[in-house]
């Protein structure tokens, strides 16, 4: 599978020319940080899918690893992601850590957004199970969905599936524990 570039502001093509074999005392990821010296910058705003606008990360996590984009039409809601340069493995794809991320934020905040049984609580992750089902490449669009299975007094069953492109690249599910309140900046 070749690498294709993406929409990026900033990104030259000659990151594509550079990939080579890293020297053989060289960690892979080292080398692929090391060897690209480009500025790790946010896409365009035309490589965002239209009805798709920036989600409030307010910092940490999220700020670090983002931008996430959310989707909301009544109790449909999308979570998406442009994989940028500082998302991808030393293969080129999206990170398979990225991915577990990515699917422990997609599954609570669907849950918040579309049911009132947790309400506006913390929902720490007891269990994600993740299958990674296709590679996720540079540049690509990554966007995912997920339903409420079932709530309990104090637990949360649910699911999801991300596309990378229109393609099922991973499908997660998930337990999560109805935890205190939300702080008022993260609230759905």
């Amino acid at each position: 599978m070749a690498l294709r570039p993406g929409p990026f502001i900033g990104v030259r093509s000659s990151f594509f020319c550079r990939l080579r074999q890293p020297p053989a005392r060289c960690k892979p990821l080292c080398w692929l940080v090391a060897s690209h010296p480009e500025p790790l910058v946010s896409p365009s705003p035309s490589a965002i899918p239209s009805g798709f606008l920036p989600l409030p990360s307010g910092s940490g996590f999220i700020e670090v690893n983002g931008p996430l984009y959310l989707r909301q039409q009544g109790d449909q809601v999308r979570l998406g992601l442009r994989v940028e340069p500082r998302h991808v493995n030393p293969m080129g794809n999206l990170h398979g850590g990225m991915m577990a991320s990515f699917c422990d934020m997609l599954i609570p905040l669907t849950v918040h957004r579309t049911s009132e049984h947790p309400g506006q609580r913390f929902l720490p992750t007891i269990s994600l199970q993740i299958d990674y089902l296709a590679p996720a490449p540079l540049g690509c669009w990554i966007e995912g969905r997920a339903e409420l299975l079932r709530a309990t007094r104090t637990l949360v069953f649910a699911q999801g599936l991300v596309t990378a492109d229109g393609v099922p690249c991973a499908r997660a599910s998930g337990v999560f524990k109805i935890g205190p309140e939300l702080p008022a900046g993260f609230r759905a």
